[in-house]
């Protein structure tokens, strides 16, 4: 791979896990722009190497991906906490599981799908915020300032 388009890649996914990371620290979630960042692009440069290793006839390149999405699973159940009958982290966790993938898109070349996947992931993290409110309202729940929705 020539450098120039190693750096695309690592570029691109560093602004998809960074537009992603920003959304999550304007909500001041506990993975925000740092960590949706960091794991974007990490998840492209190991698949980065495992094009590489493919390029030199040896390996499957689908195993790194596959170890990708098992090893963000650890990291995300790091950020799942439960308190007695309510669970926080939920979506943070399945943000970072996508962050993850977003990376994988980048370092693959997947431009659009990138662009694609990105815009949802937001959409669904502000866009279904508004929702979960409207249902909370709706069952006559009332949130304390400060207080999480049950599955974030």
């Amino acid at each position: 791979m020539e450098p120039i388009d190693f750096i695309i890649r690592i570029l691109a996914a560093t602004a998809a896990g960074g537009a992603v990371g920003l959304e999550r620290e304007i909500n001041n979630k506990s993975a925000g722009l740092r960590t949706n960042t960091l794991v974007a692009i990490g998840a492209a440069i190991y698949v980065l190497i495992s094009l590489q290793v493919l390029n030199e006839g040896e390996g499957d390149a689908s195993r790194i991906v596959g170890q990708i999405v098992t090893g963000i699973g650890f990291l995300g159940a790091g950020v799942i906490l439960h308190r007695g009958s309510s669970v926080h982290g939920l979506t943070t966790a399945a943000t970072i599981w996508c962050s993850a993938a977003l990376g994988c898109l980048a370092a693959l070349g997947m431009y659009w799908q990138l662009i694609t996947a990105t815009l949802l992931v937001l959409m669904v993290n502000m866009a279904f915020k508004i929702t979960d409110r409207w249902f909370a309202g709706k069952h006559g729940k009332k949130k304390e300032p400060g207080e999480k929705n049950h599955f974030e």
